[in-house]
């Protein structure tokens, strides 16, 4: 056990090595390096914080923001792309527009110009209050900028579906259009919801990484691997392991989240009918 929690500092402990007394921060301000104990396994920072878990933690931060945006991509983009595909005509050419305005800007652009002028004042969204510094900034962020990588394939395969022979039975039974939407066209859907929500998974976590870096993410001393990479860069000559054991988490997080949404889209898309290169650009 580490016995200790993210944010807490020890500039003046000392910890046993080897046997030996050691400072966790030297009088020259450079932490110790990775002991590979159970304490501080993986060496501290410049505040004496045990570099292990503050990983952990950030880690944990990064993931959660990831899946929360993807969530809010869905409720987002589902009922878009029905409203497009579907009903057609002048609410499908609004919808398109929109998308293609926010389409037409780099993810990681749109997603530090909307967290910067979030955190200056934090914002109202109907009953929802987001304050300046809160973790719920990136995550909407970044859920804003990925709606139109899921209402794209979703739209195209609702305007696809919309004139198949079952559709047009269940509109002369008199359904509703919303029932039609929900019994009729969700179901085919679920295919494509499932492979670009992990690929936008994938980029939603490089996303808050690069936010956070970029210091439009999460707000230090929180800690994220886009919080820690950064400290850890300041540091990179002195104390190596800063920078080291965040970026290597990172990008075995994304190699094995990569991994997974290729095993899905093969099992789920072996004809690669899904037009997946609309979610594979950051």
């Amino acid at each position: 056990m580490a016995g200790t929690t993210p944010s807490e500092n020890h500039l003046t402990d000392r910890t046993v090595i080897d046997g030996r007394s050691t400072n966790i921060v030297s009088l020259d301000g450079i932490p110790i390096g990775p002991t590979w104990h159970g304490r501080y396994l993986l060496g501290a920072d410049e505040n004496g914080r045990d570099l292990a878990v503050r990983l952990l933690y950030g880690t944990r931060t990064t993931l959660m923001i990831g899946g929360g945006a993807v969530l809010l991509t869905l409720l987002l983009s589902v009922p878009l792309a029905f409203a497009a595909g579907y009903l057609g005509g002048r609410t499908d050419a609004l919808i398109s527009r929109l998308l293609d305005l926010l389409w037409s800007f780099p993810a990681l652009l749109v997603g530090v110009l909307l967290s910067t002028a979030i955190s200056l004042n934090g914002a109202q969204i109907g009953p929802i209050t987001i304050r300046s510094g809160s973790k719920l900034i990136p995550l909407v962020v970044i859920g804003l900028v990925y709606v139109p990588y899921m209402t794209r394939p979703l739209r195209g395969q609702v305007m696809a579906l919309r004139g198949q022979p079952f559709i047009e039975a269940a509109r002369a039974g008199g359904m509703r259009p919303v029932s039609v939407m929900v019994s009729e066209l969700l179901p085919h859907l679920w295919t494509t919801v499932i492979v670009v929500s992990t690929l936008l998974f994938v980029n939603a976590v490089v996303l808050e990484a690069a936010l956070s870096f970029l210091g439009a993410g999460v707000n230090p001393p929180e800690p994220s691997l886009g919080v820690l990479i950064a400290a850890g860069l300041n540091d990179a000559v002195l104390s190596p392991h800063l920078l080291l054991a965040p970026s290597i988490a990172l990008i075995v997080i994304v190699l094995s989240l990569s991994g997974l949404a290729e095993g899905l889209r093969r099992a789920l898309d072996p004809r690669g009918a899904l037009d997946l290169g609309l979610v594979r650009e950051p």
